[in-house]
């Protein structure tokens, strides 16, 4: 094979499965353990920095790492940080630059593709902590609208569970 088709698979594999990276990494790691810094990410901004953008500089690290083994020791790693990068980039233009305007513009996308991925996020903030929310990839987005039917669902289970509760509650205070 080719060196150039070894580097180009590197290339789109690392970049196609950054997604499913950053899937896993949103929705254990970013609605789990390390929630502390993610949920400045769902607070309204005070600054342009948020504590969210930690984990930006932890890929960017990770990127610039596997250049410098890709110049120094195996090529290879070369295409999988510039993969990694093109993600970035991409991810930096849907989620800071179109959903969240991290940079100033006025577009709103109307339907397709874009549309698609702006409601989706939209929908993943829709939720105000970190427990209930959908849609946690970045480039691929679920249709809208089994999203919206997910948080009904998620919404009325809730009422339920509370019902419930308060119902229990009422029934031990009467034994009492």
């Amino acid at each position: 094979m080719p060196d150039w088709l070894i580097y180009l698979t590197v290339f789109l594999v690392v970049f196609i499965g950054m997604e499913g990276v950053a899937w896993a990494l949103h929705r254990y790691v970013m609605h789990g353990f390390l929630w502390i810094l993610h949920e400045s990410h769902h607070r309204p901004r005070n600054s342009w920095f948020e504590l969210n953008d930690l984990f930006g500089l932890f890929f960017t690290a990770v990127s610039i790492g596997l250049f410098i083994g890709g110049t120094f020791y195996y090529t290879p790693l070369l295409f999988a940080g510039l993969g990694m990068t093109a993600y970035g980039f991409v991810y930096f233009m849907i989620h800071d630059v179109l959903v969240h305007r991290r940079v100033a513009h006025g577009f709103v996308p109307k339907n397709g593709y874009l549309r698609r991925v702006y409601q989706a996020h939209r929908l993943h903030h829709a939720v105000p902590g970190k427990d209930g929310a959908v849609s946690f990839g970045f480039v691929y987005a679920p249709p809208p609208e089994k999203l919206a039917a997910k948080l009904k669902n998620r919404a009325a289970e809730a009422i339920v569970a509370e019902d419930r509760a308060a119902s229990d509650q009422k029934s031990g205070a009467a034994s009492l």
